[in-house]
């Protein structure tokens, strides 16, 4: 049974990488169940200039709904990829996930309960705050809340951060969230490869994400594979 997948942006830099990562996981037939903070929609805008209304969300405004865009550029032209490729699975392909959107304060939420049964949780990217609040185990809003439940119920959590350099407390923050069951995947793509666009070192991290859920991708070469 394919559980859906959590997704929580938020205030980090790296907003290609959660754009891609969704559309990867909705292609593979994965239900995303998605919560964007207030930081997370500026950092959308700032680097994507794609405009997100948090009240008020429609997958186009991240144009992952029919390849439309709100903000002039298209998937293609910010990841170098178009919506529903097939270089997901390999040659099975199966049916398109639904996404399901839910509001930052909304706590009434299925994320915020544990009895919702998921196939994990990515943080991407995930900023030092939210690490922050995810390893004391605070929840001031839906994705805290959501990366709480991932790891009382011992479910897998994969946080993405992009911050450098590094301070001792985010370091620590990172050893605290490894040792309550996370998984720490900055966001540090590979050079090895034969990098060619941004779209390859995109595909670099969003490949590694899904090896952590356990989902079966062809996104990138694999070291060793002819």
């Amino acid at each position: 049974m394919n559980r859906p997948i959590v997704v929580g942006i938020t205030g980090a830099s790296g907003a290609a990488y959660s754009v891609r990562l969704i559309e990867v996981l909705l292609t593979a037939g994965r239900d995303v169940h998605l919560s964007i903070s207030p930081s997370g929609r500026e950092v959308i805008r700032q680097e994507l200039d794609l405009h997100v209304d948090l009240e008020d969300f429609t997958p186009d405004s991240l144009l992952l709904g029919a390849g439309r865009s709100t903000g002039g550029n298209t998937l293609a032209e910010i990841t170098e990829v178009s919506t529903g490729d097939s270089n997901v699975l390999g040659s099975g392909m199966v049916r398109r996930g639904q996404l399901h959107y839910h509001h930052y304060q909304d706590f009434m939420s299925s994320p915020a309960s544990g009895s919702f049964l998921t196939g994990g949780m990515v943080v991407c990217p995930c900023s030092g705050t939210t690490l922050s609040a995810i390893a004391a185990g605070m929840a001031g809003n839906l994705i805290q809340r959501a990366a709480e439940v991932h790891l009382k119920e011992r479910r897998r959590l994969v946080l993405t951060p992009r911050e450098t350099p590094l301070s001792l407390p985010a370091i620590d923050n990172m050893r605290r969230a490894t040792e309550a069951g996370a998984v720490v995947l900055p966001a540090s793509p590979g050079f090895y490869q034969g990098v060619e666009s941004v779209k390859d070192l995109v595909d670099f991290i969003v490949a590694r994400i899904l090896d952590q859920l356990g989902i079966e991708n062809e996104l990138i070469d694999r070291w060793g594979e002819a």
